[in-house]
């Protein structure tokens, strides 16, 4: 299991882009990152494992069910709307209440995102595995449909086939990307190039494996 201990929650907010010192655009993603707060402490003693479960957002109480409730006060924390765990080496180094705010990165840091990618709906072999269609003239039956599934013999569907079928809302991690700016005072971090997931779309940012 990989260590998470450099991570907080955000949301996408959309692209824009900067400008670096020799005038050149960089396009950048800006994520309303933390602040985080820590809910509950697991070690490896009485769960197996070393984590803090975090949450993000404040909502408002009547918004969240009995058990939930009672999670929050235990913490002494308002009610949350997102909750995340990060394996971390050592969850005894955090406190219940804790705060975890964009500091915990640098401008030049390489992180890996994780977000839940845009939902297309069930889309065809064309647009979901990028296959070329058929001639588009009047005479051709065959246009963007699948074509032969070559499994005559055995009179199925092999698995694993690229078929029609539902395209995107799915977990999707891009890695070694780099952060161009924070704005702690606003709860911002600017990252090179695209991330997963729509806009207001819930992300998070961890320390990149990679590096």
């Amino acid at each position: 299991m990989s260590n998470h201990t450099q991570a907080i929650l955000g949301i996408k907010i959309g692209m824009s882009q900067i400008f670096d010192n020799d005038g050149k655009a960089i396009p950048v993603t800006i994520v309303e990152a933390g602040p985080c707060k820590v809910l509950q402490k697991k070690n490896q003693a009485t769960d197996g494992y070393h984590a803090i479960q975090v949450g993000f957002r404040e909502i408002k109480e009547n918004k969240v069910n009995k058990p939930a409730k009672g999670h929050f006060q235990k913490a002494n924390l308002k009610p949350l709307r997102h909750i995340k765990e990060f394996l971390v080496e050592n969850a005894d180094e955090y406190e219940v209440g804790q705060e975890i705010r964009v500091d915990i990165f640098e401008a030049g840091s390489k992180v890996d995102v994780v977000g839940k990618s845009k939902g297309k709906g069930f889309a065809g072999g064309v647009k979901r595995h990028n296959f070329a269609r058929g001639s588009m003239g009047h005479g051709s039956k065959y246009h963007r449909r699948p074509g032969s599934l070559a499994a005559k013999g055995p009179a199925r569907v092999f698995k694993g086939r690229k078929l029609p079928g539902r395209l995107g809302g799915e977990r999707v991690t891009v890695q070694g990307l780099e952060i161009a700016k924070i704005y702690p005072e606003r709860n911002l971090i600017l990252i090179k190039g695209s991330i997963p997931g729509p806009r207001r779309g819930l992300v998070m940012i961890k320390g990149s494996v990679k590096a």
